[in-house]
C-alpha cells in the first residue's frame, strides 16, 4: 500500500489495510478487544452469510466504511458458518498487552497478525467437527504421468500416501470425503466438475509446494530423521503430494504444525475398490437423501467412541483384501461373542473414556485448553481399567497386540491425576486448573489472593506477641498500602530497640505512630499480585505439563488405537449377537455363497417401524463351477433391488472383518464393487437419466476385473424398448465374456432370460409373487426360474391409478398381449385398432346446430312484455322449441 494511499486513514485501519492486503482470499476478523471486527467487503458479505447487523464506522477515501463484528468467545459458531459457506477465515490477534502499545505513545496501535487461517480441512475444534467423522484434507499431484494422492486429519495426525493415477481420484476422493483438496493452480479447471460432484473445497498452490525435493527435506526435517525410507519408499508425486500438505499446514497455522504422524503409504490393492456412484448407490455413509439416517453407517455403529466410530467409518470406505486381517479382525469380533459378559463390560468402560486423539492434536498446534489434558488422563485411565479387564483371557491377536498399548503410562497418568482438578475449566486463561498440593509457590500464591485478611490478621496477632502491645493494628490506605499502627503512648518503645530493628517508621501523626517492617513490605507486595502471579504460575504448569504429554504422543497414539480397536471389535460383536448374524468364511477363491441373506439397513428399519419380518433369500456363485451371474426378474416393487443391495453389502461387510446378516456365508475375496442401481439425472450438465446410467455402466464394462462383484438394475429402461433391450443384452454379454465377473443382473426385458440357455456361466432368477382375485401379493422370495410376466397393471393399481385407468390398461395389455402370440401383421393391425396406438385421428364430433327457441328467448326484454305478449311469446316458444 502506497504512502499516499495510507496517509488519510487512522493508524488502526491502515493497520487492518495492510493485513488484509496479505489474505486476500479470505474474511479478516481483526480482534479488536472482546470482539473481531470486519470491514469494507469482508464486513458486507459476513453480515450477509452470518445474518449479523452490517453498521459503520468512519471514512475511507470520502466514504462509510461497512462494519460488522462477532464475540471472540462464540467466534467457533461463526467459523463453521462461514466454511460451510465456501468462506475462508484469516484470525487476527492482538499480539501485546494495549497497555505496553500505551507506552510507545498514546497514538501507537496494539501489534496485531493472522496467526490461523481458518479453512475446511484444517480443523480442530470440537466444536467445528463431527467427532464421530474424519476431516481430511488431501493434496493430488501429477508427476511425470505418474499421480499421487496424500491425506491427513490434523485432528488426529493421521498422514496417509497413495500412488493414484487420474483414473482414479475420483473414486479415491469418494473414498475419504477430504473436505479440502490441494492441487496445482495451473490444474485447478481440470478438477472442478469432480470436486463439485463430491462436495470437496478446491484450492490451489504454487507449483513449488509440490517440489518433490525440497518435499523429501522438509518431511526427513519433521520427523527428525535422515531419510524417510524408514516409512516406505515414496515415488516423487507421492514426496510432492506429502510437500503440498505440510506446506499449506505451515501457512494456515503460521508454524504450529499439528503433532503429524509419520507418513502411511497405501496401495490400491490393499482394499476393496468401491466408485462414488456405487457409494452412492449402496448408501454406505450417506443415504440418497444427504444425510446420515437411512445410511448402512447408522444401521449398523454401535461404537460408544469417537475413535471406534471413526474406525468404522474408515473400514467401511475401504474394506480389505489382506486376507490374514480380515480373518484376525473376526477372531476379535467372535472372541467378543463368546465372552459377552467381558463384552459388555468393555463398552461400559470404553463410554467413559475421551477422544484422546483430538486431544493431543489440539495440544500439539496451542489450541486446546486444561480439559483437552483431562481428556488425555481420563483417557490413560480407562485405559489402565480396560487392561486390568483383560488380563487373565487369551484375547486374539488384534485385541492382545492393542492391548499391549493401554498399560505403560503409569507415570504421565500419575503425573495428570496430581496436577489437575477433577473438572478443570475450558480455558487455561481462567486459571484454577491446578490441583491444590501439586505446586507451593501456586498454593501460596492462591493462599494470598483468597485469604489475604486471615494472612494480615495472623500476622498482626505475632506482631502483637512480639510487641507486648495488645492494641497494635494493621491497616491499609491508598498512601501508605499496608502499615503497622500504634498509639502515641506506645510510640517510644516501638522507635527504642530491639523493637525499632525490626519496625520500621513509616509517619507520626497526633494519635498514632506507623511502622512497616520488611515482612510486611514482601507480603503487601505479594497480595497485591497473588492473583496474576497465580495464573502466571498456573500457565507455567500448563507448558510444563503439554510437553510431558507431546513427548508420550506415540505411545498415547498407540493407545487411542487400541481403544478404537476393541471398541469395535465389542461393537460390531453386539450388533452381530443382538441381529443374528453369522462368521463369513472369507477365501481367495471366487465363490460367493449366501443361505438366508438379508438387508442389514431394511431389516433393521422394518423392526422399528413395527413391520412384518424381512423374507431372507439365498444368493449363490461359483464361476467356473456354475452360474456367475443371476438374471433376475419379477415386478417392481417386489424386492428386486433390495436383493440386489443386500448382497454388495455382505461382501463388503465379510471384507471388514464383520459378521454378515445370514444363516451362513461364503465370500471369495471381491476386488471390485459395483452398482449401477436407481435413476437420477445431471441436469446441471444437460445429462438425462438414461445418459447417466450408460456413463455408470461403462465405467463397470471398462473396469471390472474377474474379481468383481456387480449388480445392474433394471439397464436400459430409459429409452426406447428396442433399444433398451439391445443394450441390456449385449451388456450381459459383455459381463459373462470378457470381465468374467460374479454379478446379479435385474431386468424387466423377459427376452433375456433365453440367455441362461445359451450362456453356461448365466442362471435366471426371479421374485415370486402371487395373484389373488385380480391383485398381486408380494412374497419377496428370490426363486431359481424365469417371471412368466410382469403384474406391472397390477402395480399401478396399488399405486392408486383410477380404476379406469387400470381397467383400460388391462384392455391393451391383453389386446397387445395376444397381438404378440400371433405376430406380425396381426400385431401391428391389433395396435392400430387401439384408439390409443391409431395413427388415424379420430373424426371431429359436428357441432350442434343452435335453437331456434333459444335464440328467440334470448333477444326477449322480460320488463317490456305485458302480461298478453308474454303469454303470446310462450306459445311461439312452444311452436320453435317443436320444429327444431
Amino acid at each position: 500500500m502506497t504512502k499516499s494511499a495510507t496517509s488519510n486513514v487512522t493508524p488502526m485501519m491502515a493497520q487492518f489495510l495492510e493485513i488484509k492486503a496479505e489474505h486476500k482470499d479470505a474474511l479478516l476478523f481483526y480482534r479488536m478487544g472482546d470482539f473481531y471486527e470486519m470491514f469494507f467487503d469482508d464486513a458486507v458479505a459476513a453480515a450477509e452469510a452470518l445474518d449479523i447487523a452490517l453498521t459503520k464506522r468512519g471514512k475511507h477515501l470520502g466514504e462509510d466504511i461497512p462494519m460488522c463484528g462477532v464475540p471472540v468467545h462464540s467466534a467457533e459458531g461463526y467459523f463453521l458458518t462461514l466454511i460451510r459457506k465456501g468462506f475462508r477465515v484469516a484470525v487476527c490477534e492482538q499480539l501485546e498487552d494495549p497497555a505496553e502499545a500505551k507506552k510507545r505513545g498514546s497514538k501507537s496501535v496494539v501489534k496485531r497478525g493472522v496467526v490461523r487461517l481458518v479453512t475446511p480441512g484444517t480443523l480442530t475444534e470440537d466444536s467445528l467437527l463431527n467427532a464421530r467423522r474424519h476431516n481430511f484434507l488431501a493434496a493430488y499431484v501429477e508427476v511425470r504421468d505418474e499421480g499421487a494422492l496424500a491425506w491427513t486429519d490434523i485432528s488426529t495426525g493421521a498422514l496417509h500416501v497413495a500412488a493414484c493415477p487420474r483414473v482414479r481420484l475420483g473414486p479415491e476422493l469418494a473414498r475419504l470425503a477430504p473436505q479440502e483438496l490441494l492441487i496445482l493452480e495451473e490444474d485447478e479447471g481440470d478438477y472442478a466438475d469432480l470436486v463439485t460432484d463430491l462436495g470437496v473445497a478446491l484450492t490451489s498452490l504454487a507449483r513449488s509446494a509440490f517440489d518433490s525435493t525440497s518435499a523429501e527435506k522438509r518431511l526427513a526435517g519433521l520427523f527428525n530423521v535422515g531419510s524417510l525410507d524408514a516409512y516406505g519408499r515414496f515415488g516423487r508425486a507421492e514426496l510432492g503430494a506429502l510437500g503440498a500438505i505440510v506446506e499449506y499446514l505451515e501457512i494456515t497455522q503460521k508454524g504450529k504444525l499439528p503433532l503429524l504422524r509419520p507418513p502411511v503409504k497405501e496401495r490400491a490393492e490393499s482394499v476393496m475398490q468401491i466408485d462414488a456412484a456405487t457409494r452412492r448407490n449402496l448408501e454406505l455413509t450417506r443415504s440418497l437423501s444427504g444425510g446420515r439416517d437411512g445410511s448402512l453407517i447408522a444401521a449398523i455403529d454401535r461404537t460408544v467412541t469417537a475413535g471406534g466410530a471413526r474406525l468404522l467409518e474408515r473400514r467401511l470406505s475401504g474394506p480389505s483384501m489382506n486376507l490374514d486381517l480380515i480373518r484376525a479382525r473376526q477372531d476379535a469380533l467372535a472372541f467378543c461373542v463368546e465372552h459377552a459378559g467381558l463384552a459388555a463390560k468393555l463398552r461400559d468402560a470404553l463410554r467413559k473414556t475421551p477422544d484422546m486423539d483430538r486431544a493431543l492434536s489440539r495440544l500439539a498446534i496451542d489450541r486446546a485448553g486444561p480439559r483437552d489434558m483431562a481428556a488425555i488422563r481420563g483417557g490413560l485411565a480407562q485405559a489402565a481399567v480396560i487392561s486390568g479387564m483383560l488380563s487373565g483371557y487369551d484375547a486374539p491377536e488384534v485385541i492382545s497386540e492393542g492391548g499391549e498399548a493401554l498399560v505403560g503410562h503409569d507415570t504421565l497418568l500419575s503425573l495428570l491425576e496430581g496436577a489437575l482438578v477433577a473438572d478443570p475449566p475450558l480455558l487455561a486463561r481462567d486459571g484454577g486448573f491446578i490441583a491444590p498440593g501439586y505446586d507451593a509457590d501456586l498454593d501460596e500464591a492462591r493462599r494470598l489472593r483468597d485469604e489475604g485478611r486471615g494472612v494480615i490478621a495472623a500476622m498482626q496477632t505475632d506482631f502483637a506477641a512480639q510487641t507486648g502491645i495488645s492494641s497494635l493494628k494493621i491497616k491499609h490506605n491508598n498512601v501508605l498500602g499496608y502499615f503497622i499502627e500504634t498509639t502515641a503512648t506506645h510510640a517510644a518503645k516501638m522507635l527504642s530497640e530491639p523493637l525499632s530493628q525490626t519496625f520500621i517508621h513509616r509517619q507520626t501523626t497526633a494519635n498514632a505512630v506507623r511502622f512497616t517492617t520488611v515482612e510486611l513490605s514482601e507480603l503487601e507486595t505479594k497480595i497485591l499480585n497473588a492473583g496474576g502471579r497465580a495464573l502466571e504460575i498456573e500457565k507455567r504448569l500448563y507448558s510444563a505439563l503439554k510437553g510431558e504429554i507431546l513427548d508420550e504422543a506415540d505411545a498415547i497414539n498407540a493407545c487411542a488405537a487400541a481403544l478404537a480397536e476393541i471398541d469395535l471389535s465389542a461393537a460390531l460383536a453386539d450388533l452381530a449377537a443382538g441381529e443374528n448374524w453369522c462368521r463369513p468364511v472369507v477365501d481367495d477363491s471366487r465363490v460367493f455363497k449366501v443361505t438366508a441373506g438379508r438387508h442389514p439397513v431394511v431389516e433393521i428399519a422394518l423392526r422399528k417401524q413395527a413391520g412384518g419380518p424381512f423374507i431372507a433369500n439365498d444368493c449363490a456363485f461359483a464361476p467356473g463351477e456354475g452360474s456367475s451371474i443371476w438374471l433376475l426378474t419379477g415386478p417392481n416393487m417386489a424386492g428386486k433391488s433390495t436383493f440386489l443391495r443386500q448382497n454388495a453389502l455382505i461382501a463388503l461387510l465379510a471384507q471388514i472383518g464383520s459378521f454378515v446378516p445370514a444363516a451362513q456365508a461364503r465370500v471369495g475375496l471381491v476386488s471390485q464393487l459395483f452398482s449401477r442401481v436407481g435413476a437420477s439425472d445431471d441436469l446441471a450438465r444437460g445429462r438425462s437419466t438414461f445418459m447417466v446410467e450408460m456413463v455408470e455402466t461403462a465405467a463397470i464394462l471398462n473396469q471390472a476385473d474377474d474379481r468383481a462383484f456387480v449388480i445392474l438394475d433394471e439397464i436400459g429402461r430409459g429409452t426406447a424398448t428396442y433399444d433398451g433391450l439391445s443394450i441390456a443384452w449385449a451388456t450381459l454379454e459383455h459381463l459373462h465374456d470378457v470381465n468374467k465377473c460374479r454379478a446379479l443382473f435385474a431386468t424387466h426385458y423377459h427376452e433375456m432370460t433365453q440367455l441362461a440357455d445359451k450362456m453356461p456361466g448365466v442362471a435366471n432368477a426371479t421374485v415370486a409373487v402371487k395373484e389373488w382375485e385380480g391383485d398381486v401379493i408380494f412374497l419377496h422370495e428370490v426363486r431359481k426360474g424365469a417371471a412368466d410376466r410382469s403384474y406391472g397393471v397390477q402395480v399401478a393399481r396399488l399405486a392408486g391409478l383410477p380404476d379406469a385407468v387400470v381397467e383400460r390398461a388391462r384392455v391393451v395389455l391383453d389386446t397387445l398381449e395376444k397381438g404378440e402370440r400371433e405376430g406380425g401383421k396381426a400385431h401391428k393391425a391389433l395396435i392400430d385398432d387401439l384408439p390409443l396406438f391409431s395413427a388415424v385421428p379420430q373424426a371431429a364430433t359436428p357441432a350442434e346446430k343452435p335453437s331456434a327457441a333459444l335464440e328467440k328467448l334470448q333477444s326477449v326484454e322480460p320488463d317490456e312484455l305485458s302480461a298478453k305478449a308474454a303469454l303470446d311469446l310462450i306459445y311461439e316458444l312452444k311452436e320453435l322449441s317443436e320444429k327444431s
